[in-house]
Formats: C-alpha cells, structure tokens, sequence
C-alpha cells in the first residue's frame, strides 16, 4: 500500500503549551492578535482561490468543506443550497454568526454518508494538519459528483519562505507574549509537507492544477490545488487495504 508512512502521529507538547494551547488556537483561528490578524489578511489568497468558482453569483452547487473552523470562509462564499461542512471542534463554529448557512456539520468525514454526493468538496489550510490525510482524500475522491472538483489551499509548509514567514510574525508574538518556541507548536501542528500534499493528491486523482502565492513552488508563501476525475479505484482500494 502507498504512503506507508501513514497514518502519522502528532509530537507531544510540553505542559506549558497544553495550557495555553486552547485559547492560542481559537485567538490565532479568529485573527483577534496583531500578528494572526495580519496573517489572516495575507491568507485571504487562500480563501478566494477556494471560491473562485462561485464567487460571482448566488448558485447550487452543493459543497462540502474539510475543516470548517470558525467558518471564516462563509465570507468568500455565495449563498447556496447545500453547504455541509467537516469540523472535529464544534466549539470552533458553535457561536459564529454564520452557523444558519450549514446544512450539516460532521466532526469526520468518514461520518458523511457514502451516498451523498458534493459538485465541490473545499478545504483552506487543513491538509497539513490530517495525520490520516491519504485516507481524507480517498473518501473525498468517492464523495465527489460526477465532474465535481477538489479544491484546497495550503500554506507552503517545508518552503524556507514559509518557515520565515510565519517565524516573523505569529512565532515572534508568540514568543514575546508567552516566552516559548512556536516552532514546537508548528511541528505538532503541521504533519504534512506542501510536497506529500501533493503528492497524494496526484495519486488520486487524475488531474491535479496548482497555483502559488510566490514566483514558484520553492518561493512562495502558498499554493492552491484544483483536482477532478478522481481514480475511483484507487479509492476504494486504499480504504479497503486500511480496514
């Protein structure tokens, strides 16, 4: 089976991150610090490219987003018939102001029934985190309608414009407020690189677009994934093989 090294395990934090770690996530989710909120301005790239194909008019397209959070990309999208979203955290979501617009939240997708079907399954800066992500994939693969595309924007996680990026403003904030090492926090929280991201999206499906916020995959901040026609085989046999 492909992608042995999965499914993957998170590092353990320290006790002096666990206490924090709760509020530092939805305040970080949230924009509601100098340096998230900058961050936050910067990563609206990554919510328009996700909603590029349906910003302009109100239309039915029935969606399904991995990792909803605060549901900070309800903004980008028009109103539709069907959004359903993916999110472990309810506590994320419970109080947002754009909680009328779900049709249904799951706390995995492996919760959305086989038989629905979604003309768009969306993801913004979510693959990273997935210590399952081979298995996240197949199953979007076999909820996808037919012609129904993946789209997913990630930051550009193993790039040096990246670790900079991030190193110089959430990682120095958080320094300066609690006085510890953010890159702990990254490495616990980001398990995936922009290039296994890839390369498991290539292997299910067969036509994978990338753009890049940057002059390249090397020199950019982030990327932004458009796939379609996934190999319902391989799906299937990748989530058989892990039962």
């Amino acid at each position: 089976m492909p992608f042995e090294q999965y499914p993957k395990s998170k590092t353990q934090l320290p006790e002096e991150f666990r206490k924090i770690y709760s509020s530092h996530y939805k305040a970080n989710r949230e924009g509601s610090t100098r340096a998230s909120s900058l961050a936050q301005k910067m990563e609206g790239w990554l919510h328009r490219q996700v909603a590029a194909d349906v910003c302009h008019e109100r239309n039915e397209k029935r969606t399904l987003e991995l990792g909803a959070g605060t549901l900070n990309q309800l903004p980008y999208e028009p109103l539709m018939q069907v959004y359903d979203i993916v999110e472990p955290f309810a506590d994320l979501y419970k109080n947002s102001p754009h909680l009328s617009r779900i049709s249904r939240a799951y706390a995995d997708i492996a919760e959305v029934p086989s038989s629905h079907r979604y003309d768009r399954i969306t993801s913004v800066a979510t693959l990273e985190h997935l210590c399952e992500l081979p298995s996240v994939i197949a199953r979007c693969g076999l909820l996808l309608a037919e012609n129904g595309v993946f789209r997913a924007s990630i930051p550009n996680e193993g790039s040096f414009l990246w670790w900079l990026g991030w190193r110089l403003t959430t990682g120095l904030e958080f320094r300066l407020k609690y006085g510890l090492d953010y890159d702990l926090l990254m490495k616990h929280e980001h398990v995936n690189s922009a290039k296994e991201i890839e390369d498991v999206l290539n292997y299910f499906f067969s036509i994978v677009k990338c753009r890049v916020y940057g002059l390249s995959k090397s020199i950019s901040l982030y990327r932004y994934y458009e796939c379609c026609f996934p190999s319902l085989e391989r799906c299937h046999e990748y989530l058989s093989a892990e039962t």
